[in-house]
């Protein structure tokens, strides 16, 4: 079930991604501004980020499977009408309909391998499911290349085709966790209700903190990921091209690494104590944090490359136990509503310290001191996640 879902991660970052990588041939095909351009980008975001908790909403309700073929269905056959765009207008729809196809699909897809693997196999899961979307995530260049070799409407057809065809094989192959019976004194239980979820989660002191633990990470990633480029070539003198592969390419690895280390390591902790998952992460967030000290004050490359590699691969501890954790402080039949809210909190975040960061870059703020706030964050982020407790009526049934 896992490596199913790997392949349909795998499918919602590439999908996500290509457009982003043909600019050119893209610009070519259908004249707009840059502004037009970045627009494509921000309205898929905005959408993302809305509609992720009714996705997450919709899969703790009806059905996990249901959800997830259905986004994938959604946002691949988008993704092929996407080729057949002649406008402006025409693209920017199909990025909102995109939007909304994959926004229903991460909350589904941890929520589902959270009932399948209880306990001992429960981060490790995640990871590997998480090591698809990264996969998927640096195969967004392919549209790039393929945009070069044919045109930029054949990668939007092919992996259009591609995940349409899948979703039909998942509705053979993919199934719903198998539930325990029922009470017959409480077989007859009320359809969820979105605001009762709501409620039920934020009552939660630990699902407040984890809401501003999620947020902060995402604020010191987002830092990282989108101005390391910026400050490997601005230190060492390195063309564009060289700069961006330095800082993504050597990345990768590392973080498919952490994120199989941080879901064994966890779910081994987890056996003993229930807060193992927190202190594992914690560890991981602890390698991060001076790892980005290293990286920034580096005086040659090797080096510098070192320490955000080991960066990326404490912070994938993260990835790995996120909805582990929320299974321990979250009531299980809310679990996809509240990593759809974190996902909103996430994306919003992202956007604003991407802006910032622009603005800081304005004022002429060296990037080094919007690492050494990333730094500061990270290390608020291992405080706050010492404070989370799993609740008495949640840790149970995890």
């Amino acid at each position: 079930m896992v490596g199913l879902l790997a392949v349909v991660g795998a499918l919602n970052y590439l999908d996500r991604v290509i457009l982003t990588t043909m600019r050119g041939s893209l610009v070519a095909a259908i004249p707009m501004t840059e502004a037009q351009f970045g627009l494509l980008t921000s309205a898929f975001l905005w959408v993302y980020a809305f509609v992720s908790p009714i996705g997450g909403f919709l899969s703790d309700r009806v059905s996990r499977t249901k959800v997830v073929i259905g986004s994938l269905f959604l946002w691949s056959a988008v993704t092929w009408m996407t080729a057949h765009a002649t406008t402006f207008d025409g693209l920017l729809l199909t990025r909102v309909l995109m939007g909304v196809g994959e926004a229903c699909y991460i909350p589904a897809a941890l929520a589902l391998i959270a009932d399948y693997h209880r306990g001992p196999t429960r981060s490790l899961a995640t990871g590997i499911h998480m090591i698809g979307i990264s996969v998927g995530q640096g195969l967004g260049g392919l549209g790039g290349v393929l945009a070069e070799r044919h045109d930029w409407a054949y990668a939007f057809r092919l992996f259009g085709l591609i995940g349409v065809g899948y979703s039909i094989l998942l509705i053979v192959m993919l199934r719903d966790a198998p539930k325990a019976p029922l009470d017959p004194a409480t077989a007859a239980v009320p359809k969820l209700k979105f605001g009762e979820a709501v409620v039920s989660l934020f009552a939660s002191k630990a699902y407040r903190i984890a809401l501003a633990f999620w947020a902060l990470v995402s604020v010191g990633g987002w830092a990282v990921i989108g101005w390391l480029p910026t400050f490997l070539g601005e230190r060492f003198h390195l063309t564009q091209g060289t700069a961006g592969m330095s800082a993504t390419g050597y990345l990768q690895p590392a973080t498919w690494v952490g994120l199989v280390v941080g879901g064994l390591w966890s779910d081994y902790a987890s056996r003993r104590n229930p807060r193992g998952r927190m202190y594992v992460t914690i560890i991981g967030l602890g390698i991060a944090a001076p790892s980005i000290f290293l990286g920034v004050n580096a005086s040659v490359l090797w080096m510098a490359i070192a320490g955000f590699m080991l960066w990326s691969f404490g912070v994938a501890f993260v990835n790995s136990n996120m909805m582990p954790i929320l299974c321990l402080i979250s009531d299980e039949r809310y679990r996809a509503t509240g990593y759809g809210i974190l996902n909103l909190c996430s994306c919003i975040v992202g956007g604003i310290t991407i802006y910032l960061g622009g603005a800081l870059r304005d004022a002429h703020i060296p990037v080094a001191i919007i690492f050494d706030a990333a730094v500061f964050i990270t290390l608020i982020c291992c405080c706050l996640l010492y404070l989370i407790k799993p609740t008495a009526t949640s840790a149970p049934k995890s």
